[in-house]
């Protein structure tokens, strides 16, 4: 049986990455793409007051201005989260900047938020939610997150991350305060315990009322530079963490002739450094926050370790843009044995397995 995915993928990789990525939003925008079967109800996950098909969501930056976000639910994600947006719109950074490194199973990109800004992007958002003619709304059939951040100039994080919070929660199911992009000047900063107090203080003030909130966090801060974070993260009313954004680090062994790049790193070379924080965080988390873990997940076992080792759910990029679409569905059969090999009913039995 001829792969009509896969034909798909290597034809757009037949063109450079990111007018390639451009052609596959515009065609999913435009609902061509696979409708993926039920889940199985071993997969589904609880946790921020939702509940999520299975735990395998595709992470912020591939639908960026929130143009394709029903579609992508329907090929199988159990959760999307779209952006990354920002207050004003914005071109991001000079191109080059989005680069595949196959032979790694790695992508480096420095894109810069470059995005269509909060007044478009909640429009289309709003187009989610309208009804239909017999009075139902076609919303996305999985959670949808969306992912915040601020510009590289003029902005002003305590006015701008509430605003933006306020400008998405009526469409939001959860909302990402992104403090981690290495390509915007500054906002790694945002990652300290006090900063993030504010910030999460600023939030609160301005929406008494708004859906779960998570920090995204970079892999390249210390080991001992979580623990302030989690905490100021507790206090401030957030319900989660996602372990983690790309990396500046360049871990030896990458081959491809693009690996010396600027730019974050994603894929399988961050996957060591993905899981070690992911186990830190957890051991110091003790169950308090959700966390969902980023970074080199490639296959069913993947998830299961990470959901072994604390995490409630994970989120796919680089493995999604190299396979495509026939990605989902075999990291759910893979998933699926994987529990079976391992004796696991349910994926809230395998929660924290490993963290003893």
């Amino acid at each position: 049986m001829i792969d009509m995915d896969k034909i798909a993928t290597a034809f757009l990789h037949r063109f450079d990455p990111e007018p390639a990525h451009e052609l596959a939003i515009t065609a999913m925008a435009l609902g061509l793409t696979p409708k993926a079967p039920k889940d199985d109800p071993a997969l589904a996950v609880e946790c921020l007051g939702l509940r999520f098909p299975n735990p395998i969501g595709l992470a912020a930056g591939f639908d960026k201005n929130a143009r394709a976000a029903r579609p992508l639910t329907r090929m199988g994600f159990g959760h999307v989260e779209v952006g990354t947006v920002t207050p004003r719109p914005q071109p991001g950074n000079p191109q080059p900047r989005l680069f595949r490194l196959p032979e790694d199973g790695a992508i480096i990109n420095r894109m810069g938020f470059n995005g269509c800004g909060i007044d478009r992007f909640c429009r289309n958002l709003a187009r989610l939610h309208r009804p239909q003619p017999n009075g139902r709304r076609r919303g996305p059939i999985a959670p949808l997150g969306a992912n915040l951040g601020i510009n590289k100039t003029g902005s002003d994080p305590l006015r701008d991350y509430p605003e933006l919070v306020a400008r998405v929660r009526p469409y939001a199911d959860y909302v990402t305060i992104n403090l981690s992009s290495p390509n915007t000047p500054g906002l790694r900063d945002l990652q300290s315990a006090d900063i993030l107090a504010k910030l999460l203080e600023a939030i609160a003030t301005r929406n008494p009322e708004r859906p779960p909130l998570l920090v995204k966090l970079a892999p390249d801060m210390s080991d001992d530079a979580y623990e302030p974070v989690l905490n100021a993260a507790l206090q401030g009313g957030a319900q989660g963490l996602i372990l983690t954004n790309t990396t500046i680090a360049r871990p030896e062994g990458l081959s491809s002739p693009h690996a010396h790049e600027s730019g974050g790193l994603s894929g399988r070379p961050l996957a060591p450094r993905a899981r070690d924080v992911l186990r830190h965080v957890a051991q110091l988390n003790k169950g308090r926050l959700t966390l969902i873990s980023a970074g080199g997940i490639e296959s069913g076992r993947d998830v299961l370790d990470r959901i072994r080792l604390g995490a409630s759910m994970v989120q796919l990029y680089t493995s999604f843009i190299l396979e495509g679409a026939s990605l989902l569905p075999r990291i759910k059969t893979e998933l699926l044995d994987s529990m079976r090999q391992d004796g696991i009913a349910s994926l809230h039995d395998a929660h924290g397995l490993d963290l003893a």
